[in-house]
């Protein structure tokens, strides 16, 4: 039996702990066995002195032992999933898997609700009109199978033991931890069952991980804590100095996502899908190399597969598929109001977390998981970094559905634009590929 003060002084002093040691302060907590002030302890030791992958290993797969596992073994083939750290305007579920299945690859994901600027891809898919976010298992399984392709919504209790760590992490200022954000992350994936996992780890003004150092950091903790898990791990570090794409919202983001389907997308959100996709398909095995997996995933937008795809899931889950070829059948807004630029000049810094708090007032996202959301409501970009602009020409559209809200919002987005003199370049929107070989620049 081990002494909680002996675990939390030995992490405390920089030494590495052993599975053993890791369960008994983890199991032991949930269980309520260890009060919350050793447990905040031990944390802020950690915080301080960090985790060997090993160790990070042993936490992530405790926090998966806490709870229920997904069997998706009655799914033929390699289960491929996707996780983006997070950010604003980020669509990409809603296109990228459509395409990876359409190209040969399976796309077995749950998924969640947002919490924060805008919905999550369960909130997004709700816009079409009948989608059915829950299905049984059954019915799950026998979709993936036949198409390829199911997005439901998370409902088993999945690491437990990470959602009440986190609250405690949240109140006791640990959150900016890289083994406790990659153990929280990954503890979740690795008990959804998929077989490979590709990683989109954000960085800039918009990200969690603001620095690319912290970025960088995180993503080769991921990738460890995955191989080491044996899963086929790929992370891309790729940039949230601005909203990707232009749609920030719920069913203006599957407008979006149905023109980046159809090749008429931003190209930000267009270059993303396929570079995420093409390394899910090298790690499913469905492509012989990297050229072939990027060839796979242009041609399934070209040839118009993958936007087929998406009217397939649509329809097996219950959704009107005439809602894809007539978004006017998703929900709008009351209002389209443009938000128009004070002066002359340039575009030259966009703080992307105020456009996303900027859609949140509108109604777009929410603070409690039992708020609801305003489906219809969402912001259109009409300028990014780089571009220039006239006095009164239009920055943005506010989809919009409420007076009082457009007012806070439209303060808060204009605040968000830096407009200056000098024309600066777009910022770097990729920046390194991590794998088990190690990184390699973007």
């Amino acid at each position: 039996m081990f002494s909680v003060y002996e675990v939390i002084k030995k992490k405390r002093d920089g030494n590495a702990l052993s599975k053993e040691e890791i369960d008994f302060m983890v199991m032991g907590f949930v269980k309520g066995e260890i009060p919350d002030y050793q447990m905040a302890a031990f944390l802020m030791a950690v915080f301080f002195k960090g985790m060997t992958a090993e160790e990070a290993v042993n936490l992530t797969q405790c926090m998966v032992d806490s709870g229920e596992k997904v069997d998706l073994s009655a799914i033929k083939g390699f289960k491929v999933d996707k996780h983006s750290t997070g950010g604003v305007g980020d669509t990409t579920s809603l296109v990228l898997n459509p395409l990876v299945a359409a190209s040969g690859g399976i796309v077995a994901k749950m998924t969640g609700r947002g919490l924060g600027h805008t919905g999550g891809t369960v909130d997004k898919l709700e816009s079409i009109p009948g989608f059915q976010v829950e299905l049984p298992k059954e019915k799950f399984v026998e979709n993936v199978n036949k198409i390829h392709i199911a997005l439901i919504s998370q409902t088993a209790d999945l690491a437990p033991a990470d959602k009440k760590i986190y609250a405690l992490r949240d109140a006791t200022a640990t959150v900016d931890s890289i083994p406790l954000i990659a153990g929280s992350i990954m503890s979740k994936k690795l008990a959804a069952g998929a077989d490979g996992i590709v990683l989109d780890v954000k960085t800039g003004s918009g990200a969690f991980m603001e620095k690319y150092e912290d970025a960088l950091a995180l993503a080769k903790t991921m990738v460890d804590i995955g191989e080491l898990a044996g899963r086929k791990m790929v992370s891309l570090i790729t940039s949230m100095e601005e909203p990707l794409g232009f749609a920030i919202g719920n069913a203006i983001e599957v407008k979006e996502a149905i023109q980046t389907l159809k090749g008429n997308g931003p190209k930000d959100l267009e270059e993303l899908c396929v570079n995420l996709g093409a390394n899910m398909l090298f790690i499913s095995g469905v492509a012989s190399s990297m050229e072939d997996a990027f060839k796979k995933m242009r041609n399934a937008i070209t040839d118009g597969s993958g936007l087929k795809k998406l009217k397939e899931m649509v329809e097996a889950q219950g959704g009107n598929p005439e809602a894809i070829d007539n978004t006017d059948l998703l929900p709008k807004a009351k209002e389209e109001i443009p938000v128009e630029s004070p002066s002359d000049g340039f575009v030259r810094r966009i703080d992307a977390l105020e456009v996303g708090l900027a859609a949140k007032a509108l109604g777009a996202g929410r603070e409690k998981k039992e708020d609801k959301i305003d489906l219809g409501v969402g912001i259109y970009l009409k300028k990014k970094i780089g571009d220039e602009v006239k006095k009164g020409e239009p920055l943005a559209i506010f989809h919009t559905s409420d007076e009082k809200k457009f007012a806070e919002a439209k303060r808060r987005f204009l605040a968000s634009y830096e407009i200056g003199t000098e024309r600066v370049d777009p910022p770097k929107f990729f920046y390194a590929k991590v794998d088990k070989n190690g990184v390699t620049e973007m």
